[in-house]
């Protein structure tokens, strides 16, 4: 059963910055690139960022210029940097596949409150 882990999520003040991590089980990075979703409450799930196999990363609107998405292939470990973090990007991230979809995880809390 496909599994993914994602971690690093937390109370952050706005301004602030996290990283999340993704560990994706084996070559599925490789084999579809990666991709990290949000959901916040009583809206609908939204892509963030993705990144394809070959290093393309792709940015939804609201976080272009403070979000990178980067990966590790080694590690099959996808990565999410936020940077200038606002209140609106408060939400349950995450992360999946980009080309194919999998059961999601149980994600990582990111609430960003003063």
């Amino acid at each position: 059963q496909v599994q993914f882990v994602e971690s690093g999520g937390g109370l952050v003040q706005p301004g602030g910055s996290l990283r999340l991590s993704c560990a994706a089980p084996g070559t599925i990075f490789s084999s579809y690139g990666m991709a990290w979703h949000r959901q916040a409450p009583g809206k609908q799930r939204e892509l963030v960022a993705a990144i394809t196999v070959d290093g393309t990363t792709t940015y939804a609107d609201s976080v272009q210029g403070r979000f990178t998405i980067s990966g590790d292939n080694a590690k099959n470990t996808v990565y999410l940097q936020m940077s200038s973090l606002k209140p609106e990007d408060t939400a349950v991230y995450q992360c999946n596949a980009a080309a194919r979809w999998y059961p999601w995880g149980q994600g990582t809390q990111v609430t960003v409150s003063s």
